[in-house]
């Protein structure tokens, strides 16, 4: 656990059947909404706007399911947020889900992308970049410069990713082996913990980008809340 994992995660590949894919999505969103994965996000955009309260656009990259797209929208409803959400995720089976996810939630653009490819307008609409779970996915080098395209476009980062630690590995790999009917979460998730963080690393990844203004906390159950600001 001293340095991450780089191995590939099952989820990563191309090509994986759908009814796999889908039942892997709906087992993460059990695992986030028991963990505190969406009660990470909502308080880490909460921090956000309390400095920047005229937040307009927050756009989600990687957003899997959509399931913190829904999460991050309906405390806006609920707090009569004026708030665009959007979602750009490259896998077009991902898109379908969350379009039909995300049906009975109405104001959220989602975009078939690789995130590089969106265009300059766009990104001159958006304020905040939230990334959960999704950078750990990534080398370092690639996370890097995600952070970089996000500081390039004046965009503000909410990253909600995991803490490598010998406990977290521990659980989560006993608890998707007795619970969990997914192929994918077992294999990934306890991989995704070994390809996880520490406080450290996360806090030079945003200077290696040119962030002079971040933060980096520690939040149970073993994740870390960062905030990249603009």
């Amino acid at each position: 656990m001293k340095k991450r994992s780089y191995q590939p995660e099952l989820l990563d590949a191309e090509n994986i059947p759908k009814q796999d894919l889908f039942r892997n999505l709906l087992e993460l969103h059990v695992i986030n909404k028991l963990l505190g994965g969406y009660s990470l996000s909502i308080s880490g955009l909460k921090k956000v706007l309390r400095k920047k309260p005229q937040l307009g656009h927050v756009m989600d990259i990687g957003f899997g399911g959509g399931d913190f797209l829904k999460s991050l929208s309906q405390f806006s409803q609920l707090e009569k947020l004026d708030l665009q959400f959007s979602g750009v995720d490259i896998k077009a089976d991902c898109v379908a889900y969350a379009k039909e996810n995300l049906a009975t939630t109405p104001g959220i653009t989602l975009i078939e992308s690789d995130y590089r490819n969106i265009d300059a307008e766009t990104m001159k609409t958006v304020d905040l970049v939230h990334v959960s779970l999704f950078l750990h996915h990534l080398n370092d080098e690639d996370i890097v410069k995600l952070l970089q395209f996000c500081k390039a476009h004046n965009c503000m980062v909410l990253v909600n990713d995991l803490h490598r630690h010998p406990l977290a590995w521990l659980s989560i790999k006993w608890l998707t082996r007795f619970f969990s009917k997914s192929y994918l979460v077992k294999n990934d998730a306890p991989l995704s913990v070994k390809r996880g963080f520490s406080k450290n690393e996360l806090q030079q990844f945003f200077r290696q980008a040119g962030f002079e203004y971040y933060e980096v906390k520690w939040v149970w159950a073993f994740r870390f809340m960062a905030i990249g600001w603009a």
